[in-house]
């Protein structure tokens, strides 16, 4: 007689409760709320599939010039996405460690109204279809942001952030434009 298989569900809940452990050290609340942008969030839908967290994607336009606020929700493992086609082209899962450890990543140095800025753009083949998919501007930025505070490691690449001072860094390079914006300089 074999041994009974361990319940994936104490796993499922162990790194839920050590993602939200971690994000909460990072938490901004409305530190924030008073600077004057048009202010957007964006959901990081994570889920945990096979013993691993992975990201929800969905294809989507980006906008410019807004201050996002990045919001981590945890969706159940059983979901099943049903987007309307009118809004939304594809859905697509990808582990959040392929943020820290891709496959094919790349990144660029623009300058945008005034301000220096690294533009990571990764690339995800989806195992089950095929599909290779482009991962790039805030969203990129945002999941390897995500990846970071999680995951505590070091990407194989080169990133803008200071690694051992995560939260400063990242107010540093996130708030660039509202800082210019109200300088008198």
């Amino acid at each position: 007689m074999s041994p009974a298989r361990p319940s994936p569900e104490p796993v499922r809940n162990s790194l839920i409760d050590d993602a939200k452990a971690r994000l909460k050290e990072y938490d901004a609340g409305t530190r924030y709320s008073h600077l004057s942008y048009d202010k957007y969030s964006v959901l990081l839908p994570l889920l945990v599939k096979e013993g691993k967290l992975h990201l929800l994607f969905t294809l989507r336009s980006e906008k410019r010039d807004t201050l996002i606020t990045p919001v981590v929700g945890f969706i159940d493992h059983k979901f099943q996405a049903q987007p309307n086609p009118d809004e939304v082209k594809k859905v697509f899962l990808v582990p959040l460690e392929y943020f820290l450890h891709p496959r094919v990543y790349h990144q660029s140095h623009v300058t945008l109204s005034g301000h220096d800025v690294v533009v990571h753009c990764f690339e995800y083949r989806h195992p089950e279809d095929g599909v290779t998919y482009q991962i790039k501007g805030i969203t990129a930025k945002l999941a390897l942001f995500v990846a970071l505070i999680i995951l505590g490691k070091k990407p194989t690449f080169d990133v803008e952030f200071n690694l051992s001072d995560l939260m400063s860094s990242s107010e540093e390079i996130f708030l660039k434009r509202h800082k210019r914006a109200t300088s008198k300089l």
